[in-house]
Parts: structure tokens; sequence; C-alpha cells
């Protein structure tokens, strides 16, 4: 069965930076598209970056373009997400999540496997 955990939040100062993890196990992410998105108490989950795994193609929200970026790691089967300027409205549980076709799309509904997420504080 298809696993994520996150790790690599925290508590961070406004302009600060942090890299958060999403390693897979239980399958091969080859083909899937994976997904950041991030939910902030009282507000919808929001689509934060996608990386297609067949040839990286990527996908950034306007909010955090320039400023975040999603990678991955073939051998450890992970998704980073480097994110650097944070802002203390980039505060937020973090998810990585699975979208089997391959599609680098920004609807969550259309992701099928997701993480439990990380804390990612930005506060001075």
């Amino acid at each position: 069965q298809l696993q994520f955990v996150e790790s690599g939040g925290g508590l961070v100062q406004p302009g600060g930076s942090l890299r958060v993890s999403c390693a897979a196990s239980g399958f091969s992410l080859d083909y899937y598209a994976i997904g950041w998105f991030r939910q902030a108490p009282g507000k919808e989950r929001e689509f934060v970056a996608a990386i297609r795994w067949s040839d990286d193609r990527t996908y950034y929200a306007d909010s955090v373009k320039g400023r975040f970026t999603i990678s991955r790691d073939n051998a450890k089967n992970t998704v980073y997400l480097q994110t650097n300027s944070l802002k203390p409205e980039d505060t937020a549980v973090y998810y990585c999540a699975a979208e089997v076709y391959g599609t680098v799309v920004p609807a969550a509904d259309l992701y099928d496997y997701w993480g439990q997420g990380t804390q990612v504080t930005v506060s001075s």
C-alpha cells in the first residue's frame, strides 16, 4: 500500500527557509505526479506545487512562484519542497499527495494518496 511520510517542518522566522520532505514507501513513484498542498487554520486546502515523475515537469501556485522549488530524488523515492523567503502567510500544514495518472494538476480532489502533513510556522 502506498504511504507517504512528510518531515522537515518547523518554526522559522520571516525571510527564512525550510526544506520539507515526502518519502514514499510501498511502491515506486514512476509515472506518478506528486503535489504539495497546504492548509492553514480556517482555510481551504490550497495547491502549492507539483512535479511529474517521468520528466520533472513542474507547476507552481502564483503565491509561491520564485520562492519555492519542488524536486525529487529517484533513488530515495522522495520529493522535496524547498521553501525560501518565507512569509507569515505561508504558515500551514503542508501535505504531499500522489496523482496516479502522472497529470500535474492543481486540484486536490484529483490526487489519490495523501501523507499526514507537517507543520510549517513562520513567525518572529
